[in-house]
């Protein structure tokens, strides 16, 4: 019945065939015939300046990739990493993977250490799936968004395809899908080549041509930690070195190997951050060196354990600004006044033998009319 209302079966009780118009168009799609173009329009060729080979445009994903990576762990604690675009900056506010915290540079979330726990293709469908949100607010049709990324999915590695037959609402996409390393486009904006991390969107291969990434890393591991708190990383990636550092004192670095410490400071610094005890467990688990993986329990328990009470360590006090209520002639006013701010849910504290509890900053406006109505009108 709902395919019969969608005009894709007939209506017929007879037998069950596809509609015409739409048998049609799903040949197209799928087999790229017509002028759908589903899989692209591949340009001709420019026998006077070849496109980019395949190093080319592996080294250019990577780097788009790895600049967005490196500022989201390196901004805000002192380096001065590359900043991206501004539309991928947006992007990542809005997502929750960045924030200001007090005003300061944009700083990593909790979310966005997440994120990096992830795999490259998952972060990359992280963020598309918060573009996707984005566009909808900037009445982008999400029909063209999403056909075009999925078109870009079937395209070729190394052929140059033609943008003239993309709608207006793709052709605004380019700027972004370039700034994510999903393109690459010369000074000749009527060709586009797509790089390894737009055509494996819809795939199981690699989004890109090393695993140096922050979310995968080495496939094998390169962590190796110790009861003692002394971390011993197998890696000269930058971006790697840059993870550790957001819950890592750092002490030594090598060609291939960075030494550090887990301390009371550097969790401290993390959790600052919104970074909690479990992510960096998890993260000290994904990462953790092949010869650590032979240990039952794979970390030092006596480590997790002191992650975990420097985190609760942390939450043992909280702050709230509000007022504090006190002062009151009589009990009576007192729980008159104190019932009134519990309907509201404001009341934080409260202590009945003095007479005083601690209201919060939203509700002191409705709090203090109360009181006012009540002095000048008693009886009411």
């Amino acid at each position: 019945m709902n395919l019969s209302r969608l005009h894709i079966l007939p209506n017929s009780a007879a037998k069950l065939a596809l509609n015409f118009t739409f048998k049609t168009s799903l040949r197209q799609a799928l087999t790229g015939g017509g002028t759908s173009g589903s899989f692209g329009v591949p340009a001709e060729r420019d026998t006077r300046q070849s496109g980019p080979d395949l190093e080319t445009l592996d080294s250019f994903a990577l780097e788009r990739w790895e600049t967005i990576l490196h500022y989201m762990v390196s901004s805000g604690t002192g380096q001065h990493p590359t900043k991206p675009s501004q539309g991928v900056l947006f992007l990542l506010q809005r997502s929750g993977l960045m924030g200001s915290f007090y005003g300061g540079p944009l700083q990593i979330t909790s979310a966005g250490f997440q994120f990096l726990l992830h795999s490259p293709h998952a972060q990359l469908w992280d963020l598309l799936l918060q573009y996707l949100h984005l566009a909808e607010e900037r009445q982008m049709d999400l029909v063209e968004v999403l056909g075009f990324l999925f078109m870009l999915s079937t395209m070729d590695l190394g052929r140059e395809y033609s943008i003239e037959n993309l709608s207006t609402t793709q052709k605004a996409m380019l700027e972004d899908l370039r700034d994510y390393g999903l393109i690459w486009q010369r000074n000749v904006y009527a060709i586009v080549d797509p790089t390894r991390l737009g055509t494996t969107l819809t795939s199981s291969s690699p989004p890109l041509p090393t695993t140096a990434g922050a979310g995968s890393g080495p496939k094998e591991g390169f962590i190796v930690l110790e009861t003692n708190y002394r971390i011993y990383a197998y890696t000269d990636n930058p971006l790697q070195t840059a993870v550790l550092n957001l819950f890592v004192s750092l002490k030594y670095r090598f060609p291939n190997l960075v030494v550090g410490m887990i301390t009371r400071d550097s969790v401290k610094k993390a959790l600052m951050n919104g970074i909690t005890a479990d992510q960096i467990i998890s993260y000290l688990i994904t990462h953790a060196h092949p010869q650590m993986r032979k240990n039952n329990p794979l970390l030092p328990v006596t480590v997790q354990d002191q992650i975990r009470l420097w985190e609760l360590e942390k939450n043992r006090l909280k702050s709230s600004e509000g007022y504090l209520y006190t002062s009151f002639t009589s009990q009576a006013d007192y729980e008159l006044v104190l019932n009134y701010a519990k309907q509201l849910d404001v009341v934080l504290w409260e202590n009945s033998a003095k007479r005083c509890f601690f209201g919060s900053l939203e509700g002191h406006s409705r709090i203090k009319e109360f009181i006012e109505r009540r002095t000048q009108n008693p009886n009411s």
